[in-house]
């Protein structure tokens, strides 16, 4: 049993308290205790949680001199010898029109 308590010490508590409170009062105390301890574990899961989120939350100066690029704002990767021949404008391997005038592709010989 935790801290050293056996079976026989906790029968003589709820004994004396059987006597000191009488059985009228005993289920009163029992809701209210089980009541404060259900608010005290909420209470620490409440800040546990806010811990949690400061630790992991990134510092402000961390997070202006590092920005990030979204995938959506990402440019594709564009290889060689994939530029536009009217304007000269660099493309994605898998355009087949210029992004930038609209004018055909060269057709690839691979």
């Amino acid at each position: 049993m935790p801290f050293g308590i056996q079976p026989i010490h906790i029968v003589i508590i709820i004994v004396v308290a059987f006597l000191l409170f009488g059985a009228t009062k005993l289920p009163e105390i029992g809701r209210s205790l089980g009541k404060s301890i259900s608010e005290f574990r909420k209470g620490t899961k409440e800040a546990a949680e806010g811990f949690k989120e400061e630790v992991n939350k990134p510092d402000s100066a961390e997070a202006q001199s590092a920005p990030t690029v979204s995938p959506a704002t990402a440019q594709p990767v564009i290889t060689p010898g994939n530029f536009c021949i009217q304007c000269g404008t660099a493309n994605p391997p898998e355009a087949r029109f210029c992004a930038s005038c609209g004018a055909k592709l060269a057709e690839k010989t691979a």
